[in-house]
């Protein structure tokens, strides 16, 4: 049974091999986006894997959404199956992370 363990949280769920990774984050309430439910229409659901050995080989269909992203790590956890302990992380979410900066330099602009 693999291990899959979701950074930055360090979430780790064992799932049956086979399992996709967007399953596997829904279980480690890993905060995995999705619009299209898994059927790789929306590409919000891409993730980073270092060392892909315990997943399955990337698909046409995947290989064609990515495009150049995959060279950099990129997987659509909809698409992409674990057979083996893996470790993924879940980049942070755009909206999140424009109103962290914003706040940030509200920060520091404001002398705290």
């Amino acid at each position: 049974m693999p291990d899959i363990t979701f950074m930055p949280d360090r979430q780790t769920v064992r799932v049956r091999p086979g399992t996709t990774l967007l399953d596997a984050g829904r279980r480690a309430n890993a905060g995995i986006r999705t619009r299209c439910d898994g059927k790789a229409a929306c590409l919000m659901c891409k993730v980073i894997v270092e060392d892909d050995t315990g997943l399955a080989p990337m698909n046409r269909n995947e290989q064609l959404k990515l495009g150049s992203l995959s060279e950099m790590g990129y997987r659509l956890a909809c698409q992409t199956r674990a057979f083996g302990n893996v470790t993924v992380t879940v980049p942070e979410d755009p909206l999140k992370a424009a109103v962290r900066a914003l706040l940030a330099k509200q920060q520091e602009e404001d002398g705290i």
